[in-house]
């Protein structure tokens, strides 16, 4: 333990780890990374009066920050809208919901749009990000099926194209961390295949592959599946289609935005049952309109209106994206479905930093990682996010 002061000192807090939750603990922060944690009793009083600031937690729960693999905006601004301004519009809302880092999402859209996006998110990346962290980019489509395009523009839809990845991941290398397509369009097995070899995850999403067309993907390198039930083939008991693969396949990481419009919550609880610990994810899928209440909106060029909080397009009444936020998709999983609060903060932060290839930076609560953390409320109400050791003031 180091004798130098500590920046910032979290005592009297329930603080889950990856191992078990001390239930009554600290939490030492130093130079942006956890220093130190342990049981009340452990702690050196010595080193507790030197603390920078100290922060009674009076039995708050200490968790790890929310990482969303798969949110396309908030707060009235998009990712596809490519600009800076709006990339931090949408990091600063979605943290005061303690998300603490995310992938920008695309839409199904054309080439150029979709490379304005990722030039947009390098530049971000780059100059600094003072609220969540954008881990890279996740491109949901524009390789996806036309009979299963939800709220993507089908004028933008196309069969897999090799020379477009090998394009974008050249032109911006380790920037592009997950990509959406129907493993059964034309291409799409040699597609899976580069983006695995380059280290970036696949999913399915929006398609209509049979099981044996997903387990085919799967030996090709496909290891994710974006907004499990929706937008892909139901399961059949003669024919188990994608959430049969899903449900089954244990290389399969899935993703579940858990709302209670996009999925009812016994299958949210058969999807706990069927995955193991480390490969279930809570995500938002949120749209713009996230944080704005109920409205007249866009997403991908097309009309949303959000009524109740429900977004869905205007023509054809589909289901457009959420206004949920990780804060709202934790709460629900523990009140709604009946996941212990260790059990969901696997689900929002452990688990998508282990698919992402973060663990070793973030993603829990261990000293020497990144001071991305939380403060909430027996009643699970969030109280203070820290990113990296600094504290967001909402």
């Amino acid at each position: 333990m180091s004798r130098e002061a500590w920046d910032t000192l979290i005592v009297n807090a329930k603080i889950v780890t990856p191992d078990a939750v001390i239930p009554a603990g600290y939490a030492a922060v130093k130079d942006g990374k956890i220093e130190a944690l342990g049981s009340m009793a452990e702690l050196n009083e010595a080193l507790a009066e030197a603390a920078g600031a100290k922060i009674d937690a009076r039995g708050s729960w200490l968790l790890p920050g929310f990482i969303d693999v798969h949110v396309h905006g908030g707060y009235g601004s998009d990712f596809m809208d490519g600009t800076i301004e709006s990339l931090e519009n949408i990091t600063r809302f979605h943290s005061t919901h303690g998300t603490t880092r995310m992938l920008a999402t695309t839409v199904t859209g054309s080439p150029e749009a979709i490379g304005q996006v990722l030039e947009s998110v390098k530049a971000y990346r780059e100059k600094g990000m003072p609220y969540a962290q954008l881990a890279g980019v996740h491109l949901e489509g524009p390789f996806i099926s036309p009979k299963w395009p939800g709220a993507q523009n089908p004028n933008f839809i196309v069969t897999p194209k090799l020379e477009w990845v090998k394009e974008w991941t050249s032109c911006y290398p380790g920037l592009i961390r997950l990509v959406t397509l129907a493993p059964e369009t034309e291409g799409a097995l040699p597609v899976i295949a580069f983006l695995a070899g380059q280290g970036v995850v696949v999913a399915c999403g929006h398609t209509d592959s049979t099981y044996a067309q997903i387990g085919e993907a799967v030996k090709h390198g496909l290891s994710h599946a974006v907004h499990t039930f929706n937008a892909m083939k139901g399961l059949h008991h003669r024919e188990p289609g994608v959430v049969g693969a899903v449900l089954t396949e244990d290389k399969i990481c899935a993703e579940v935005i858990a709302d209670g419009h996009h999925v009812h919550p016994a299958c949210i609880r058969l999807l706990t049952q069927t995955k193991r610990s480390d490969n279930l994810l809570l995500i938002t899928d949120a749209m713009s309109a996230a944080g704005l209440g109920d409205g007249d909106f866009e997403l991908g060029g097309l009309a949303v209106v959000v009524k109740d909080g429900v977004a869905r397009l205007r023509d054809g009444d589909s289901l457009a994206g959420s206004t949920l936020t990780m804060m709202g998709a934790f709460r629900f999983v523990v009140n709604t479905v009946g996941v212990s609060v260790e059990e969901a903060s696997r689900m929002a932060s452990w688990n998508p930093a282990k698919q992402l290839g973060l663990l070793e930076q973030t993603g829990s609560i261990e000293a020497g990682k990144q001071a991305d953390l939380l403060l909430v409320t027996p009643e699970l109400d969030l109280e203070r996010v820290w990113v990296q050791g600094s504290e967001l003031h909402q």
